[in-house]
């Protein structure tokens, strides 16, 4: 796909977001991938990528559902809130979200993203889906965030909380490990990516020096909550994690 067969396709995308932009410029630099602005600078053609609008999205995403969490939740600690919010916002309800809209389909990719299945990539489709967001924010404020995407959002926020899943991962398999004097629990961050604003971290859980659990996320803290709350299916916790 290239930008004149975009701008035939712009409205039904905008038909299956809910929402008609009046600045289409904003919409293709949503959905431009940096490796299609990488490919066109090869031949002095300037379309910049997705990046600084993903960097945008990630705030407002976090502010619209911390801002719906506080005012449709208020008994839920402050602690649950943080873990519903990361849940919502980590990269595979991000690219669940995405795919909902078939926003796959629309992205303008690099030849080498194209032919690697990059429109079905989960880091992929949840980068384009914030910056899609920061568009639609930039173009209609916040009301056309509320009105269009939002809602997809916190249905996955009203779930979250229904079913339970705002336990401390760590705290419930701390206090199973410490039915065993003398183990040593511990969370090792393995490695890194992604850029600064974007950033993932990949931790594994080690039960004195064995693997018992792996985990992603956007902060140090939340790939440990993932890896514990793999780490606790090994001991028969299967209904809290």
């Amino acid at each position: 796909m290239d930008y004149t067969e975009l701008d035939r396709d712009l409205p039904r995308l905008e038909q299956h977001i809910g929402y008609t932009f009046r600045d289409k410029s904003l919409l293709k630099n949503a959905l431009t991938h940096t490796s299609y602005t990488n490919e066109m600078r090869s031949k002095n053609i300037d379309h910049p990528s997705n990046e600084r609008l993903e960097f945008l999205g990630d705030s407002v995403l976090s502010i619209e559902v911390s801002k719906y969490i506080y005012l449709h939740y208020p008994d839920l600690p402050e602690g649950d809130m943080s873990r519903v919010r990361s849940s919502t916002v980590c990269e595979k309800a991000l690219s669940r979200f995405a795919s909902d809209i078939h926003l796959g389909a629309f992205l303008l990719l690099g030849h080498g993203e194209e032919t690697s299945a990059g429109r079905r990539k989960p880091s992929i489709l949840a980068d384009a889906f914030e910056a899609l967001l920061a568009a639609i924010y930039l173009d209609g404020g916040a009301e056309a965030v509320t009105s269009s995407l939002l809602p997809r959002i916190t249905a996955e926020v009203d779930e979250v909380i229904k079913c339970g899943r705002t336990k401390d991962y760590k705290t419930l398999l701390q206090q199973i490990i410490q039915q065993s004097p003398g183990d040593i629990l511990e969370y090792v961050v393995v490695g890194e990516s992604g850029p600064m604003n974007n950033h993932t971290f990949y931790t594994e859980a080690r039960l004195n020096s064995n693997v018992i659990g792996r985990g992603t996320g956007r902060s140090k803290k939340d790939a440990e909550q993932h890896a514990a709350k793999e780490a606790l299916k090994l001991f028969g916790e299967n209904e809290n994690a």
